[in-house]
């Protein structure tokens, strides 16, 4: 495949899973400073992102009643589907670029590194991007 269609084709695949994390959620809907962490976006840009998800109907927003200025994004059934419709070239594209090309031994570095990230995720540890997750001595900026 030339360079040029890849890129466009992961650029395509990246914005079309980016709800990807509201579809796994119970009704679909998840607070947009939870999707923020989850894509690492700021809640600017992902604020723009979804703009021009809405505007095409795959993502509605609602603020959430109560204090504060909590808003919740909420994945269309036309927005599920295109996810869904977007999974299989996503996972394509991922073994294509990522995994084919490794050797053996380094699938079995990538999988330890990937268990390593789960434990850290599931035990609630900053985001790696953080100054605070950073190891001591190790610049931040």
């Amino acid at each position: 495949m030339p360079r040029s269609r890849a890129r466009r084709r992961v650029r395509i695949d990246s914005a079309s899973s980016r709800p990807a994390p509201v579809s796994e959620q119970p009704a679909h809907t998840l607070q947009m400073s939870d999707l923020a962490a989850r894509t690492s976006a700021s809640l600017s840009r992902l604020s723009h992102v979804v703009g021009r998800l809405e505007k095409r109907g795959l993502l509605a927003r609602a603020r959430i009643p109560g204090s504060g200025r909590r808003t919740n994004a909420t994945l269309t059934e036309a927005g599920y589907e295109e996810v869904v419709a977007a999974a299989p070239g996503h996972v394509a594209a991922v073994r294509e670029y990522l995994i084919d090309g490794l050797e053996p031994h380094e699938l079995a570095a990538l999988r330890r590194i990937g268990t390593a990230v789960d434990a850290a995720i599931k035990r609630g540890q900053p985001d790696a991007g953080s100054a605070a997750s950073a190891p001591a001595g190790t610049p931040t900026s």
